[in-house]
């Protein structure tokens, strides 16, 4: 009777398991799919201290950032690839080709629902801002990273990767365009930057804010921005983007580095003026001979917040100038490197940077 009774018991485990296993693999059926793109920064980042600042980025592999994290699979069906294993300060246009190229094929071929990019705080930005402007979808990109390295005491990283994964996951992330999202606050890649060194708390929109908010596994969205463009540039097939140098503005400033960038055969020059985008005059005149010499020139501001306007105390057409509007100077440049990918004429280019 026993063992009647063993075989009875074997048996319903077994039914059991199997009916456990069918019913996970009917929930992972259902939930979205979310590829990991790990490109290294400080959330790969390793240090020999808990309680110590140094580390070295990029150390920790795709698959390692993932199994720190299991509860992510609860989000998504996961899967991680490796891009880069940098830091974001050695982040480069080769990498930011590669990485615009292989999104884009993710999503032409319908290979996942969403896109989450691991990369260091430093360029986060800048990366997410070509990103938006050469991704030709409306499914969802997140940028994450961290301000803490994985073996730090109270490192960010993990939290964050589960927050990226929550947006990326979303089904109202669709459409909202490429964003960043750190200490619980989503932002539009057009206007997040990075405003303090060391906190975690470095990225905002000095302007506008965030567009959304991420806590305890969910997502709320409050605004989209109105500058995510329709028409997106055409990279494929690039395999360098024309050079653009930023040049930085501040009291009796020299105009060696404008000559210099001129004779190197720079294509553009984003200024970061003071003030409304403003330049001394010997300055002005090194700027408006580069211009003269088919340097497309683009007045940004070293303020932090703001935008540079036309005609107010510079004549920009007749000097042959743009305006950033209210783009930071390192985004300015990345606009700047694009259109002239299109096109060299002023107009043309200042409609871009209104545009987008």
């Amino acid at each position: 009777m026993k063992k009647i009774v063993s075989v009875l018991f074997a048996v319903l485990i077994v039914f059991q398991v199997q009916a456990q296993s069918k019913n996970t693999k009917t929930k992972d059926a259902n939930l979205p799919r979310v590829i990991i793109l790990a490109t290294g920064g400080t959330i790969a980042g390793a240090g020999e201290s808990s309680s110590k600042a140094a580390y070295t980025p990029g150390q920790i592999p795709v698959d390692n950032l993932l199994n720190a994290v299991p509860q992510i699979h609860d989000l998504a069906r996961i899967k991680g690839e490796q891009i880069a294993q940098i830091g974001s300060q050695d982040m480069n246009v080769d990498t930011w080709l590669k990485l615009s190229n292989r999104i884009n094929a993710i999503f032409d071929n319908n290979e996942a629902d969403g896109v989450v990019v691991t990369h260091g705080t430093d360029t986060q930005e800048e990366t997410a801002y070509f990103l938006s402007l050469t991704i030709k979808s409306d499914k969802p990109v997140v940028l994450v990273g961290a301000m803490r390295p994985a073996t730090a005491m109270s490192q960010d990283g993990n939290r964050n990767l589960f927050d990226a994964v929550t947006v990326a996951a979303a089904p109202a992330s669709q459409g909202i365009g490429v964003v960043t999202a750190m200490n619980e606050e989503i932002y539009a890649a057009r206007d997040v930057t990075k405003t303090v060194t060391t906190n975690t708390a470095t990225f905002k929109s000095r302007n506008f804010g965030p567009i959304g908010l991420i806590y305890d596994g969910k997502v709320s969205y409050y605004y989209k921005s109105l500058r995510s463009p329709a028409q997106k540039f055409n990279i494929k097939g690039l395999k360098k983007l024309p050079q653009v140098e930023i040049i930085y503005g501040y009291a009796d400033a020299s105009p060696r580095a404008i000559t210099a960038s001129v004779e190197e055969g720079v294509k553009g020059i984003v200024y970061a003026g003071m003030g409304n985008g403003n330049f001394n005059a010997p300055v002005g005149k090194a700027l408006a001979d580069a211009s003269k010499k088919g340097v497309v020139v683009c007045r940004a501001a070293r303020a932090g917040a703001g935008r540079v306007t036309l005609f107010n105390e510079v004549d920009d057409k007749a000097l042959g100038f743009v305006v950033a509007d209210d783009l930071n100077p390192q985004k300015a440049r990345v606009l700047l490197m694009l259109a002239l990918t299109q096109t060299n004429d002023q107009q043309t280019i200042q409609d871009l940077f209104f545009k987008y």
